[in-house]
């Protein structure tokens, strides 16, 4: 992927904005998408949503007394001596 810079009037960026946000996605996924269809190189592949990463916080940690584990993880992944 490559990185580029736009210009946009202030109603074009407003309008890609508002539609990012209706839509769920970056203004940059967006333009994507778009500029793709315009130019006939759109992928056949669909936007991705919440729904796709249903697995996320699927598990569950056993803490060992070490809540929250988020900020104790270095004792957490230690070696047991």
């Amino acid at each position: 992927m490559k990185r580029t810079q736009l210009q946009l009037d202030d109603p074009l960026h407003e309008a890609l904005r508002r539609r990012a946000y209706e839509e769920g996605c970056s203004m940059s996924e967006l333009a994507r998408r778009l500029l793709g269809k315009a130019l006939g190189t759109a992928s056949e592949a669909q936007p991705r949503g919440v729904a796709d990463f249903a697995f996320v916080a699927a598990g569950e940690s056993q803490q060992r007394g070490l809540t929250p584990v988020s900020e104790r993880h270095d004792e957490a992944l230690a070696e047991p001596e």
